[in-house]
């Protein structure tokens, strides 16, 4: 009979991130704005390549996360992304989601791919176009009767959770009366926010794992090309655009959005990104002299009541840690998803975490939120910082909507008990 432990939970022994790269995220109705989520993929899945050092014929799995579908050929998008980034024909691809946790699926799923022997080496891609979410209507399909022609906004109407009758932004609020986080304490973490991303602008560290963007063409040998074309007046957009240096002051003028405590100013930046990562094998990096980013110690789904969803990186990151085999005082740092100021404030305060251990380079309020590219771009952004800061352990997390959290717990290989 299976286990009746929280949710789904694996630990790891020989998977490892290669290399992690991404796009710089660009503000809604920004720089990005009329580039495919798709494009968006394959120009990070030929940057992470190539950065590794690693050949694209080497790849046995693509695995590719995207919400929204933001452009006429999206059913495609896994597929074109693996084409185009020069992955043999004969190797599959694969759309999966898990909302806000879905950049931290495909790494947990390409990890299930390799425990299970299918394959040694997968390319892992996340990407979002918040700003090409549709205007949308399902009921046309079979005419239209008067007074009922609806069209709606797709990014507005996805906020609303219908089973609890509430928006994401309302499920935050839940949460602050309940752990009792003032509107004060929830401007003073967004102004941390920023000012830990300047800092980490500033000194270049953020820039590491950023891939500029420019007008390109990807050719593909006997098929159509495809590519990213940026606005005349833009040669290159090479910095996250939501980053700027913001005041405590300038928050606290913001208007309620939901009546509360919850901001524009102090929740989730919405933007464009995308960011890809390499999983693979410990025989994969030994047989090919790849010295590894991090290594995967274990992973962990655990399901929440849908209008208290923030909470969900608290169960999630107990049952990691514990199949990890690890105790929360030996996690040097955190990378927990802001997808709203009160809720990262409450998952530190149901877990007593220190917050100088949390988001130290920034985190969603300042750097942005594309849904299926942010657990990418956290699991990089930790390991990169492990690794920097000559730290042992890591956990990156994420709340999701609809009631779940998720969270990988990586290792410094520098420091690791087996090294690759």
């Amino acid at each position: 009979m299976a286990d009746r432990s929280p949710g789904l939970a694996c630990r790891y022994e020989d998977i490892l991130l290669l290399d992690g790269v991404r796009t710089p995220f660009a503000d809604y109705c920004g720089a990005l704005a009329g580039v495919s989520p798709t494009d968006l993929g394959i120009k990070t899945a030929r940057a992470v390549l190539a950065r590794a050092g690693v050949p694209p014929t080497h790849v046995g799995q693509v695995i590719t996360g995207n919400m929204a579908q933001a452009s006429f050929d999206a059913y495609m998008l896994p597929r074109h992304i693996g084409l185009y980034a020069g992955v043999p024909i004969d190797v599959p691809a694969i759309l999966v989601q898990r909302v806000c946790g879905t950049g931290f699926e495909l790494i947990a799923q390409a990890a299930d791919l390799m425990t299970l022997g299918k394959t040694d080496l997968a390319l892992c891609v996340g990407t979002e176009s918040m700003t090409r979410n549709p205007v949308a209507a399902y009921t046309h399909r079979t005419g239209f009767r008067l007074g009922q022609v609806e069209f709606k906004d797709f990014l507005w109407e996805s906020l609303l959770d219908p089973a609890g009758g509430c928006t994401m932004g309302q499920t935050a609020e839940n949460l602050a009366r309940k752990y009792e986080i003032s509107r004060a304490e929830v401007d003073a973490f967004a102004a941390a926010s920023f000012a830990r991303a300047v800092a980490a602008q500033e000194d270049g560290f953020l820039a590491g794992e950023i891939v500029p963007v420019t007008s390109e063409t990807f050719e593909l040998a006997g098929y159509a090309p495809r590519g990213i074309r940026l606005d005349r007046s833009l040669k290159e957009f090479a910095t996250d655009s939501h980053i700027r240096p913001t005041s405590l002051e300038a928050l606290r003028n913001i208007k309620p959005a939901f009546g509360g405590v919850q901001t524009g100013g102090n929740s989730s930046a919405i933007v464009d990104g995308a960011a890809a990562t390499l999983v693979a094998n410990r025989r994969y990096a030994r047989a090919h002299g790849k010295t590894p980013l991090a290594r995967l110690v274990a992973a962990a789904a655990v399901g929440v009541p849908p209008e208290i969803m923030g909470i969900g990186p608290v169960p999630a990151i107990r049952r990691a840690v514990e199949v990890a085999g690890l105790s929360l005082a030996e996690i040097d740092r955190f990378e927990i998803n802001e997808a709203f100021g009160a809720q990262c404030l409450a998952v530190e305060r149901a877990l007593g975490l220190d917050h100088d251990k949390v988001n130290v380079n920034g985190g969603a309020i300042a750097i942005g939120h594309p849904l299926a590219a942010t657990g990418v771009r956290l699991t990089v952004t930790l390991a990169r910082e492990l690794r920097r800061r000559g730290l042992h352990y890591g956990i990156a997390s994420a709340c999701v909507g609809g009631g779940q959290g998720i969270a990988l717990v990586v290792e410094n290989p520098d420091l690791a008990r087996h090294p690759g």
